[in-house]
């Protein structure tokens, strides 16, 4: 099933992370859901096989949570991006594009923290070009607890937001299946800090829970409802 959103994660669990609710909303809605991860643990990167299937079944749960259309992994080393030829990460971005044409595209923020959130962003970008992909009519960066709030100050600007209010409980179950990623409150990927970034971003836009996004392109009628 094509079109829809396409939910670009350097790393499992960016996803949702930065986008949960948004996907568990729109997947109630009927929209077609895609989910590209850009990197993967291997055998060749040092992972030890224990680690590399605990993240495996972490995925599959993960995947069968959401009811992906559609699954995609590039398998990239992770932390390594940034010395690959940008060429050939934005041909495997296009490739994802081209066989989801996906309506809406979230990408990593292009200042995260993370260099990995910055390739991608910058790749995404030339992946998602109006005579590339014609398909994309908006392309938005997530907020993404631990990366985001960690990179260069004031440059994540929340232009958009999703009342994710129903789902949010949702989301953090979600978030449980990654028990690799989860940590103790203070630690940024904890069930009490994207509790408290859902609340704050919530009160910012009236409703319960939200989600942020910033805009980089949205194409559309003015007047009609933005709906990633």
């Amino acid at each position: 099933m094509r079109g829809g959103i396409l939910v670009v994660a350097p790393h499992p669990d960016d996803e949702t992370l930065g986008a949960g609710g948004t996907l568990l909303a729109e997947g109630r809605r009927g929209t077609p859901l895609h989910w590209v991860m850009v990197t993967s643990m291997t055998a060749d990167q040092g992972f030890a096989p224990d680690r590399i299937e605990a993240r495996r079944a972490e995925i599959d749960a993960v995947a069968a949570s959401y009811g992906f259309a559609s699954v995609h992994s590039l398998n990239l080393p992770p932390a390594r991006l940034d010395v690959l030829p940008r060429a050939d990460v934005i041909g495997a971005l296009a490739r994802v594009v081209a066989d989801c044409e996906p309506e809406t595209v979230l990408l990593p923020h292009g200042f995260d923290a993370h260099s990995d959130h910055a390739v991608i962003f910058e790749c995404g970008l030339a992946a998602t070009k109006a005579f590339r992909s014609p398909s994309v009519q908006k392309v938005l960066t997530m907020e993404i607890l631990s990366e985001t709030n960690f990179g260069r100050p004031g440059t994540f600007v929340p232009r958009h937001y999703v009342d994710v209010s129903d789902v949010f409980e949702r989301k953090l179950e979600i978030m449980r299946l990654y028990q690799t990623e989860l940590g103790l409150h203070p630690f940024p990927r904890s069930l009490e800090a994207l509790t408290a970034l859902g609340t704050l971003r919530g009160s910012e836009c009236g409703v319960h829970r939200a989600e942020s996004f910033d805009v980089v392109r949205s194409f559309g009628r003015l007047g009609t409802r933005f709906d990633p």
